[in-house]
């Protein structure tokens, strides 16, 4: 039995991936964290590894590095898990040689589906290959890691756009029909062989309680879909108002920054403005002196000129005596 191993922080992401993989008939072990999956890789060799990108000790990318730095360990299949998958995740995944990317919240049996195609990868490149009838040398064979994680996430791509959340209910909606449709060949060949015997009828009713139970599990499986899909909505809702507050006390604070630019602007012309009246006190206070000043040169000027004035009529006058 294939043994997989899930590094998580999230008990809850660690919880769905056992289930869904438990159910697909393969041995599961839990991490909590970085450090912890490389601690239990020391002992054990599991067939494939699933590490979430954000955890608190270690990223998964360094989880990756770790796995291809090991000789042991180099051709394990490692499937990040990331609540976003962009180009710098992509680059990120790429750069450390991961096999895939799948993103979180997992996508009906997207997980199963991506863990067993890798398993069954890893079994193609472990089988040995006829040898090629080609003339000269042999070519050398590509990085593997990068063909690995170029084929995934092609895959990716198509299980985005095909998958649904209600894959999970379709295919065991579809399991139930096939046995359904099994069991209902059986009670006819019954019925045929022992004549519609009680032990065909009793047969039936079980069938269809089984099959009750299974439509009602159905139903609960979807009533829980449709909740989670609530619960979406209403978080990417409350995701899309914080924003918008982000964006407001964005501008409140630039409005705020620009207030106190003009208040200090304010200040700064209210202090040249009292330097200028203290000026011009100053300027008034030395005309009214000048002023002053003139007035008394001119009171001078007009007593120098009386007295010149005077003193020309005394020499007319004694002028005119000497004459």
């Amino acid at each position: 039995m294939p043994k997989i191993l899930v590094a998580d922080d999230s008990i809850a992401v660690r919880k769905v991936a056992e289930r869904l993989l438990t159910e697909a008939g393969l041995d599961v072990a839990l991490a909590a964290g970085a450090d912890e999956a490389i601690a239990l890789l020391a002992n054990e060799r599991p067939d494939l590894i699933v590490s979430d990108v954000i955890m608190p000790d270690k990223s998964g990318y360094e989880v990756c590095s770790f796995v291809r730095a090991q000789e042991s360990l180099s051709n394990t299949p490692v499937l990040l898990l990331s609540n976003i998958v962009n180009e710098e995740v992509t680059r990120q995944a790429e750069f450390c040689r991961a096999d895939g990317v799948l993103k979180k919240p997992f996508q009906g049996s997207s997980l199963k589906d991506m863990v067993l195609q890798l398993l069954a990868k890893r079994e193609q490149r472990a089988a040995p290959k006829p040898a090629a009838a080609s003339t000269g040398s042999p070519a050398a064979p590509a990085p593997e890691g990068a063909k690995a994680f170029r084929v995934t996430e092609e895959q990716l791509q198509v299980f985005r756009q095909a998958v649904s959340r209600m894959t999970e209910l379709e295919e065991l909606l579809a399991a139930e029909r096939e046995k359904s449709a099994q069991l209902a060949q059986r009670c006819t060949k019954t019925e045929e062989q022992f004549q519609a015997s009680r032990q065909a009828v009793s047969r039936m009713t079980e069938l269809e309680e089984l099959l009750t139970a299974e439509r009602e599990k159905s139903a609960q499986l979807a009533q829980r879909c449709t909740k989670t899909e609530e619960q979406f909505q209403a978080s990417r809702q409350a995701v899309s108002r914080m924003t918008e507050l982000e964006e407001l006390l964005t501008a409140e604070r630039k409005r705020s920054a620009e207030l106190a630019q003009r208040c200090t602007d304010l200040e700064h012309l209210a202090a040249r403005v009292k330097e200028a009246e203290a000026a011009l006190d100053c300027e008034r206070e030395s005309s009214a002196q000048l002023v002053e000043w003139l007035t008394e040169r001119e009171k001078a000027a007009a007593r120098t000129n009386a007295r010149v004035e005077e003193l020309s009529r005394k020499l007319a006058e004694i002028a005119r005596l000497s004459s």
